[in-house]
């Protein structure tokens, strides 16, 4: 770490995600704000000729051999030629996925209390062999029996969501909902929020079939699964409640109702939450053995070096990360 590091404060390692989207530049911008070392200290993990691309496009200047607040970790994981802007490629993929596993090692080794990544681009890890769902699922196995029952949180303007089934085709969503999944991601949203700082989280469990399935008309799944894992959950002294219409659990949230909200599929949330407020979003990884999220956007192929992409959700997830990593080692202490 840098001779000026602060012993107090937690340590992130932070990648910069695909090499050929905003997120270097995004990572550029968000080391030179000087309030950033208040919160945490950082070891920068990648490639220097993308670090250093990502600190040009912002207009910025970097020494990454020094008189930095930052710690800087050479990974060589793509050529120069090899970075292509806004373009989906194999190389890109590989690039993400190998930074990645560094990350996981340095968390695994102790040597950092969580980790932050710019965003990744599915498409190109998938042409990288990721032989997974997500990445989600890449880092449950590396993590192996480390790994709690996991999922993807979502945040937007203080409301957290979690799901029981995320990148799935819809039509396979029913037969892949069970009580058991219902109450591991009632109670992964109701840790997270009180390792975020809420003593007794609040939080609404959305139906699968519109109006809540109508008392049977419309399907069962309320009835025979969602209700009963609700009540579980309920019986362990976790505050849940439903299952709500989907079309209107999110109102009761956005009136105050909830802290969370507990969906069924990807979209019946993330339509929700976009709508709030696109830029300010952050996904965390939830039920990994460190803190681990990123900003909710993409890796917005089209404005690629053009100095506009939105740094709010980049922002929000490091103050997030570094909130529960904090936590994390003082709970440890």
């Amino acid at each position: 770490m840098p001779e000026n590091s602060n012993d107090t404060l937690p340590t992130l390692a932070i990648i910069p995600g695909d090499p050929n989207g905003v997120g270097p530049e995004l990572l550029a911008r968000l080391l030179a704000a000087p309030e950033t070392f208040e919160r945490a200290n950082l070891t920068v993990i990648g490639d220097r000729h993308v670090i250093e691309a990502g600190f040009a496009a912002a207009g910025l200047d970097v020494d990454l051999d020094g008189g930095n607040r930052f710690a800087f970790q050479p990974f060589d994981t793509i050529d120069a030629a090899d970075v292509t802007p806004g373009e989906a490629t194999r190389k890109g993929g590989l690039s993400i996925l190998a930074c990645l596993d560094r990350a996981l090692e340095m968390a695994a080794g102790g040597e950092v209390d969580g980790i932050m990544f710019l965003p990744f681009n599915k498409a190109a890890m998938h042409m990288a062999d990721l032989g997974h769902e997500d990445e989600i699922r890449w880092m449950a196995k590396w993590w192996g029996e480390r790994a709690n029952h996991v999922g993807e949180i979502n945040i937007m303007a203080g409301l957290w969501t979690s799901r029981v089934t995320s990148h799935v085709p819809l039509k396979d969503v029913a037969s892949l909902m069970s009580g058991e999944a219902i109450f591991e991601a009632i109670r992964l949203l109701d840790d997270n929020l009180r390792a975020s700082g809420i003593a007794r989280p609040r939080l609404g469990v959305a139906a699968l079939n519109p109006h809540a399935g109508d008392g049977g008309n419309f399907g069962t799944e309320e009835i025979e699964i969602i209700a009963p894992a609700v009540a579980r959950a309920r019986a362990q002294q976790i505050k849940a409640d439903g299952p709500y219409p989907s079309d209107t659990v999110f109102l009761k949230a956005k009136a105050g109702d909830f802290d969370g909200v507990v969906t069924m599929y990807h979209d019946q949330g993330q339509i929700a939450m976009k709508m709030m407020g696109f830029d300010g979003g952050v996904t965390v990884l939830a039920g990994m053995p460190v803190p681990i999220g990123t900003p909710a956007h993409g890796t917005a192929y089209d404005i690629v070096g053009k100095g506009i992409a939105s740094l709010q959700s980049t922002q929000n997830a490091f103050e997030i990360l570094t909130s529960m990593a904090q936590a994390k080692r003082a709970a440890a202490a």
